[in-house]
C-alpha cells in the first residue's frame, strides 16, 4: 500500500515524519506494550522484539536484547520496514543509529491514558490501515468511565536502593488518578522522584508493583508504615491490550482500602 500522492507522511508522537511510502511488512518492536498491541492487531508483521516483551506468551519472534541495550547491529541486518520505540523506555542514541542506517523508527511518547489510546490508534493505522481492533475499542470504552467518588491517597515505588516513586506527568500517575487514587508524590520534582519511604507520609495506601522492581509481600511492605497492596506492574505501566482488564484489576486492589461511606456494610 502506498500513500496517495499529495498526502503528508505520518508523524510519530514526537513529530518525526516516517519516510517510507509503503505499508510496513517487517516490524521490530522495542517496547513490550507496543509488541503486545501489534501482536494482537497484525501479528504477521512482527519479526523482532525485546526479551522483556512477554505478552502474548506464545510470541515467537527473534529476541533482540533489552529495551535499553537493543542489538542494533542485528536489527539493521534484519532490515525491518519499521522499528517502534518509546521516548522513555528506549535510548535516543539507538534510535539515531537506526535512522542513520536507513531504518524508519516510530517513537511514542506516552504520559496519559487518553494520550496512550490516541497513540495506539495512530500505530494501528500505520501497521494495519483500515482495521479497528476490538481490544482498542474495549480499552477506550473502559477508560471513558468516570473515576470513583471515594479517593485514596497512594504512593507507588518503582525501585529501591535507591528508592524511586511514580511522580506527576507519567502514564501511571494518570492511570491511578482515573482509578480514584491521588498520588502523594505528585508535587515532588521530577517524573520519578528519588525520595525515601519516610517521605510518603499521608498515603492511605502504598501500591507495590512487581516491575520494573519486583516488589512482593516479602520485599517492600516492611519499609512503610501505611498499608500496602501488591499489584501487577503491567496493570500500571503497560498501554495496549492490557488496558482492557487493568482497570478492573486495579479497582479490586484499591477498593478494599477505600474509606467506607456511612451506611455501607
Amino acid at each position: 500500500m502506498v500513500r496517495p500522492a499529495g498526502t503528508s507522511p505520518p508523524k510519530d508522537d514526537l513529530g518525526h515524519p516516517l519516510p517510507s511510502d509503503g505499508l510496513p511488512r517487517r516490524v521490530v518492536s522495542l517496547v513490550p506494550s507496543l509488541t503486545e498491541a501489534i501482536a494482537h492487531t497484525a501479528p504477521e508483521v512482527l519479526v523482532g522484539a525485546t526479551v522483556w516483551c512477554t505478552h502474548p506468551a506464545d510470541l515467537t519472534v527473534e529476541r533482540l536484547r533489552g529495551t535499553k541495550n537493543p542489538h542494533v547491529r542485528r536489527i539493521i541486518e534484519l532490515a525491518p520496514d519499521l522499528v517502534v520505540a518509546n521516548r522513555e523506555e528506549n535510548r535516543e542514541r539507538h534510535v539515531l543509529r537506526l535512522r542513520e542506517a536507513g531504518i524508519p523508527v516510530w517513537v511514542t511518547d506516552i504520559r496519559t491514558v487518553s494520550g496512550a489510546l490516541a497513540s495506539l490508534r495512530r500505530l494501528v493505522d500505520l501497521v494495519a490501515p483500515g482495521t479497528s481492533p476490538a481490544w482498542l475499542g474495549e480499552a477506550e470504552s473502559v477508560w471513558a468511565a468516570p473515576p470513583p467518588a471515594e479517593r485514596l491517597r497512594v504512593a507507588v515505588p518503582i525501585w529501591r536502593d535507591p528508592w524511586m516513586f511514580v511522580g506527576a506527568d507519567t502514564f501511571a500517575h494518570d492511570l491511578l488518578s482515573r482509578s480514584g487514587a491521588d498520588n502523594v508524590c505528585a508535587d515532588r520534582p521530577g517524573r520519578y522522584p528519588a525520595i525515601g519511604p519516610e517521605e510518603t507520609t499521608g498515603a492511605d495506601l502504598v501500591v507495590l508493583p512487581d516491575e520494573p522492581y519486583a516488589f512482593g509481600p516479602e520485599d517492600g511492605p516492611e519499609a512503610f508504615d501505611a498499608p500496602t497492596v501488591c499489584v501487577s506492574g503491567r496493570d500500571l505501566t503497560w498501554y495496549g491490550p492490557s488496558l482492557v482488564e487493568a482497570r478492573a484489576r486495579l479497582s479490586t486492589a484499591l477498593d478494599a482500602h477505600r474509606p467506607r461511606r456511612s451506611g455501607d456494610r
